[in-house]
């Protein structure tokens, strides 16, 4: 993961583990409850049934789509990032 990777160049190594762990344990919720995630960034760059969770301590979210038994996570980006044009940026 390189977020993980940045965080441990950063920060050391522990940083980046911690980073890690932090962000395995924010997919336990939404998998229970995947509506628990916010649809604003979906609805904001126009793709439907996009939804977002924060990781706990870390400026980072997953982004994932709610199917009928499990979830499509698609990226973990930071806040810093540009998310909407990088959501909407056409290969």
């Amino acid at each position: 993961m390189e977020a993980a990777r940045h965080y441990a160049r950063e920060g050391g190594v522990a940083l980046g583990a911690r980073m890690f762990d932090a962000a395995l344990a924010a997919l336990k919720p939404i998998q229970r409850m995947p509506a628990m995630g916010s649809p604003r960034l979906g609805l904001l760059c126009e793709i439907p049934g996009l939804r977002a969770w924060r990781v706990k301590g870390f400026p980072l979210q997953w982004l994932y789509f709610e199917a009928e038994d499990h979830l499509d996570v698609i990226r973990l980006l930071g806040d810093r990032q540009d998310i909407a044009a990088i959501l909407t940026e056409e290969d």
